[in-house]
């Protein structure tokens, strides 16, 4: 099966050559995720704690354009430009993957795009 490159409108142009979700033998790779507001199409930097919601609210809503859902999330990495973060980080995140969560890596980067405090990429069983 030939991967496919997936885009979702909800979640606007890539301000890179990546597509949302590259999708390969039952499997969905996510693109790394920084805190974009849907309305605006332009990254907030807020508190770690709202960032972390939004990024995660954005991804419920990529799987949700594509027939997924959050249950069908296998993977998650998180990358902080500051540990320090991470308790916030986790208690969001718990929000979204209360039940049956999937695996997680967390790691402390020295930098993120465009100034980002955090960045979240996925892996999705697709079917």
């Amino acid at each position: 099966m030939p991967k496919k490159s997936l885009f979702s409108e909800k979640l606007g142009k890539p301000v890179a050559p990546y597509c949302h979700m590259a999708v390969a033998e039952g499997l969905g790779f996510v693109s790394g995720m920084l805190s974009v507001d849907l309305d605006t199409k332009e990254v907030v930097f807020d508190g770690i704690g709202d960032q972390t919601r939004r990024i995660l609210g954005n991804l419920r809503t990529l799987l949700t354009d594509m027939d997924l859902s959050l249950t069908d999330v296998v993977k998650v990495t998180i990358f902080l430009t500051n540990m320090e973060a991470f308790g916030a980080v986790n208690q969001v995140y718990g929000e979204f993957f209360a039940d049956q969560p999937p695996a997680r890596s967390c790691v402390q980067v020295a930098g993120l795009p465009l100034g980002a405090d955090i960045e979240i990429e996925a892996i999705v069983a697709t079917g």
